[in-house]
């Protein structure tokens, strides 16, 4: 499994977010993307990191950037938490085939059938400008994330 890194292009993807709309990377062409895969719905880190996530939403929003996060969760699962926490963004299923895009980022974790903590910056082109893998269990900066982001923008 290869690791996607700066410079890669981006790879393609359509998955349906928290509401069963279709998101596809293609159709967020013209402004970056940040792309946060991780583990489980409702899991501890993982609700810790999208909670940062929302906190700087609209960080993010102002710098034009579309946040997207993904998970092997079902849509019904990740509506559930949504709306329980009331997050901003899309929250992808990568449920079926399982792990399908994550695999093609190479983040998924297949002894635990799980995405690993990979996120990806993904400029208006198409082309992968950052990338990090954190381990499991250790939650992510979410202020590094908007450091990369201004970086970009420049």
């Amino acid at each position: 499994m290869t690791h996607i890194t700066a410079g890669d292009a981006a790879p393609a993807f359509a998955l349906q977010d928290q509401h069963g709309q279709d998101v596809a990377l293609a159709d967020l062409r013209g402004g970056p993307v940040l792309l946060v895969f991780y583990p489980l719905a409702f899991s501890g880190i993982c609700s810790g990191e999208l909670a940062d996530l929302d906190r700087h939403h609209a960080d993010f929003k102002e710098l034009g950037v579309t946040v997207l996060t993904a998970s092997v969760d079902s849509t019904f699962a990740l509506r559930t938490w949504s709306d329980r926490e009331g997050f901003p963004f899309a929250l992808l299923s990568d449920f079926w085939p399982h792990g399908a895009t994550a695999q093609a980022y190479g983040v998924f974790d297949h002894e635990r059938g799980v995405a690993r903590r990979g996120t990806f910056l993904i400029d208006a082109e198409g082309t992968v400008r950052w990338t990090t893998l954190t381990p499991t269990g250790r939650p992510r900066d979410v202020t590094e994330y908007l450091e990369r982001v201004r970086a970009l923008n420049g």
